[in-house]
């Protein structure tokens, strides 16, 4: 009736013989071996005979209390006198317990999503900001999540609010801003190698939003707001030397040749001619009265 089975780790290595990945699981189910049932004893062996006798005795209204079903996205721990019995997680589907002996505690294994509430921060540019944030994380060894922590859910969500800020507090306001994204992955990493030995895996992890006080949201307004008068200021003066130096090249054309200022007097007089009737003042250069003065 088992489709699917873990093996129940009861220690962690330590010091040099630690190792961290899939082969850290593979050698905590290794050491799950080494505790059959037998270590029950003699007494446990005597009470496991009475239930499987009071479960033949009581038959057929004992059936209904022995088998248990668990769903596809769930796994069940099996404890037989305490001890979590040897294969580990069953299910999904049909499994069999021994009445009065056998007890059982489900996990959930699907992807589980919590928000990091709101943490005041300071950076290290000593600026007090308001972070929150969301995580991501699903149970990967249903024995390890059961017996090597009280409650895996509520000890991830503690441990991600102070990852947040320790993380944060290493980081300018600037970098805050910008690298959400490699803020994002380093607290991921660091939440994931935390709660590896409590068989959880971090998927993923997002900063929401980062709130900042109003007195310093409007001194990053007016300090924008002159950045971008001055910005404006540079771009007016630019013109206005390209615009200098193009009427300075057209005066040493026109000077070249001084029939051509005449010419522009005329398009200037047809173009105003042309917009609107009004009353306009030519002047006669004395250029052209210098012919009449010889003679």
């Amino acid at each position: 009736m088992d489709t699917d089975s873990e093996v129940a780790p009861m220690q962690t290595p330590r010091g040099k013989d630690r190792v961290s990945g899939p082969g850290r699981h593979d050698m905590l189910d290794g050491e799950a071996l080494e505790n059959p049932d037998a270590d029950i004893g003699f007494c446990g062996w005597l009470l496991v005979g009475f239930s499987l006798l009071l479960m033949l005795v009581t038959l057929p209204i004992s059936i209904w209390m022995c088998i248990k079903i668990v769903k596809e996205y769930e796994r069940a721990i099996i404890f037989r006198l305490g001890r979590i019995l040897r294969g580990g997680a069953k299910g999904p589907g049909l499994f069999f317990i021994l009445p009065c002996t056998d007890s059982f505690i489900n996990v959930d294994m699907r992807t589980i999503t919590f928000d990091i509430p709101p943490q005041e921060v300071l950076t290290k540019d000593s600026v007090t900001v308001s972070v929150d944030g969301v995580v991501y994380y699903r149970v990967q060894n249903a024995t390890l999540a059961v017996a090597n922590i009280t409650n895996a859910d509520a000890a991830t969500r503690l441990l991600a609010q102070t990852t947040l800020r320790n993380v944060l507090g290493t980081k300018n306001l600037a970098e805050i801003l910008s690298d959400r994204e490699e803020i994002a992955h380093s607290m991921q990493a660091t939440l994931d190698d935390a709660t590896d030995e409590w068989g959880i895996k971090v998927e993923r992890v997002e900063i929401k939003d980062v709130k900042l006080p109003q007195q310093l949201q409007r001194a990053m307004a007016a300090e924008a707001e002159a950045s971008r008068e001055a910005r404006a200021k540079v771009i007016a003066a630019e013109g206005e030397m390209n615009a200098a130096r193009a009427l300075k090249e057209a005066s040493l054309v026109i000077a070249e040749s001084p029939s051509g200022l005449q010419l522009r007097y005329l398009q200037t007089l047809s173009t105003i001619a042309a917009e609107k009737n009004s009353t306009i003042i030519f002047p006669l250069p004395l250029e052209m009265m210098q012919a009449f003065m010889k003679r």
